[in-house]
């Protein structure tokens, strides 16, 4: 079952075979979310997905979108519920997450290495995955030297969060056709039908799936420099058609 949330300033609407998810013209001192997923009301440790097959149609209003947009899996790392009520509170967790992803240029969505060759995209339009532990030693590290040195917790957390992403140079405004198949051992991507991207880097499961357009940004770029927050947009969309899922 899908759940249809939207925050003031948003909308999900449905359409003949699915959905347009969108957020009104607005400033940069509110979040703005359309969104669509299966796991909004259940505790993290009841996200309902351990494997998915997932295809559907999709197309957004512009290229360069200001904020995120996307669809796939992840366990919702931030336990906030970002302006939507009935929601429990889960604690900030590592990311796990395997999904079509965009970001506009105030993002940087990647905590690889300074040396990493070649580096992963953090932002743009990609196929992406993380993989990360609940708990690892070098956490504790990590979280005493964020205070004081971004760069050293960075580097740290680069060594704990496993990725893998590509950028996939397609125009986003026309329809296309975007398959995903995730199990524990690896994750496939498909657009139209061929396969761009393939990942041993499988998220720790249970995730929960998540169809969504926002307004917001964050970065933790290799130099140390954090960075959160919402972006002024125009009228902008995504919609989604014909979504079929299986656990495999």
């Amino acid at each position: 079952m899908m759940n249809e949330r939207a925050t003031r300033g948003a909308s999900v609407t449905s359409t003949k075979n699915g959905w347009r998810l969108g957020i009104q013209k607005g400033d940069s001192l509110t979040y703005r979310d359309a969104q669509l997923d299966d796991y909004s009301l259940l505790p993290r440790h009841k996200f309902p997905h351990r494997t998915l097959s997932l295809s559907l149609l999709a197309r957004a209003s512009s290229s360069s979108l200001p904020g995120t947009w996307g669809f796939g899996l992840w366990n919702d790392p931030f336990g906030m519920s970002l302006g939507f009520g009935r929601s429990p509170f889960r604690l900030p967790t590592l990311p796990n997450a395997v999904w079509f992803f965009y970001g506009s240029p105030e993002n940087y969505l990647s905590f690889a290495s300074d040396d990493r060759v070649p580096r992963p995209p953090a932002n743009g339009f990609m196929a992406q995955a993380f993989r990360s532990p609940k708990f690892h030693p070098l956490l504790i590290p990590a979280g005493l030297a964020l205070p004081f040195t971004h760069r050293t917790a960075r580097r740290l957390l680069s060594r704990v969060i496993a990725e893998e992403g590509v950028a996939l140079g397609v125009d986003v405004t026309q329809w296309h056709a975007y398959g995903l198949d995730w199990n524990p051992k690896r994750a496939l991507f498909y657009l139209d039908g061929a396969l761009v991207f393939e990942s041993e880097v499988s998220p720790h499961v249970p995730l929960g799936l998540v169809i969504w357009v926002d307004n917001q940004y964050a970065a933790f770029t290799p130099d140390g420099k954090i960075a959160a927050g919402v972006v002024e947009n125009g009228e902008n969309w995504v919609e989604v058609e014909n979504i079929v899922m299986s656990d495999a």
